[in-house]
């Protein structure tokens, strides 16, 4: 029996409250709770088959959760909000011998658009993408890239409020991929709501305000960016002169050589203590630098090596 959602607040777009889904003696997702801020971009972020998939079916109403509730653009059941939310699937697919104009007007009349609108928005985005040459083109004739575009553009077509979208960057070059970045960030700005999965850590700290980690069906952080990595402290990298001395007894005992420096977390008095005993005990200062961790370096500190290894090999589709 599903949990009553509770009253969404006008400052989130989407809310979730103790997700489950179960599939048969399976647990897809144990406890997912999510509160997704309006107008912001959103990360859904976890290695190959760690829920994320599924949570993004459930808060769209594609599938029903086991128990728990969801709430999306203030409405308690998800598919009442469908004319104003787009998404783009993991699973792609198009018409290969319809033009592109027509595939993207096509999705637009999916979602309620009279036809000669949907194909007047499809001409304007496609020559906003430097794409308007292929407006007539038949799919097919399309590179991966392209063709990834023009669903993108359908998704977005009908204006939507909300969008979604899973694993968008899967399969691109750098130079798609910085296109798709982009195009997210304008939709951002118009203000749409913008949710993307993605196991891939750089899209999400380039593009993401907030994230959730997502590992073995459950939400391991949420929160900003920032707070993620600020969960670990700066990293030390230091070369000096001196090879030993009085100096020594500043350096943490959990300190690497990585070459001719030394590579360590900064102590808890900060950088001017550090600076003192190091000058004061005649290390000769060549090269000092303090680094803020990435946000990788706080995946695998909140969510664990194993799951950070899943990260980078594939997986069977969620």
């Amino acid at each position: 029996m599903l949990r009553q959602a509770q009253h969404i607040s006008q400052d989130n777009a989407v809310e979730a409250v103790d997700l489950v889904k179960d599939f048969g003696e399976t647990r897809a997702v144990d406890g997912v709770s999510l509160a997704v801020p309006t107008g912001s971009i959103y990360g859904l972020l976890g290695p190959n088959g760690a829920g994320k998939t599924t949570v993004l079916r459930m808060l769209l109403g594609i599938i029903d959760p086991s128990s728990g509730s969801r709430c999306v653009l203030g409405r308690e059941r998800p598919l009442d909000a469908a004319p104003e939310i787009g998404y783009l699937p993991e699973e792609r697919g198009l018409y290969p011998a319809m033009h592109a104009r027509d595939a993207i007007a096509f999705m637009g009349a999916l979602r309620g658009l009279p036809l000669r609108e949907a194909r007047r928005r499809a001409e304007t985005l496609l020559d906003e993408h430097s794409l308007g040459e292929w407006a007539k083109k038949p799919i097919r004739t399309l590179s991966k890239g392209m063709a990834q575009t023009v669903q993108l553009l359908g998704t977005i077509i009908h204006k939507p409020r909300l969008i979604v979208l899973d694993e968008p960057f899967s399969g691109l070059d750098a130079i798609n991929q910085a296109r798709l970045e982009e195009l997210i960030r304008s939709e951002a700005r118009a203000g749409a709501t913008v949710i993307f999965s993605t196991h891939v850590i750089a899209h999400a700290e380039r593009l993401c305000e907030r994230i959730a980690i997502v590992a073995k069906g459950k939400v391991v952080f949420d929160g900003s960016v920032a707070e993620a990595r600020g969960r670990l402290r700066p990293i030390v990298r230091l070369r000096t002169r001196a090879e030993d001395g009085p100096w020594r007894s500043a350096i943490p005992a959990g300190a690497r050589r990585e070459g001719s420096d030394l590579v360590f977390e900064l102590p808890e008095g900060g950088p001017e203590p550090l600076l003192k005993a190091l000058i004061d005990g005649g290390a000769g200062i060549e090269a000092l630098s303090i680094e803020r961790p990435g946000l990788h370096d706080a995946f695998v500190a909140i969510a664990g090596e194993a799951a950070a290894a899943a990260m980078a090999r594939p997986g069977p589709v969620e």
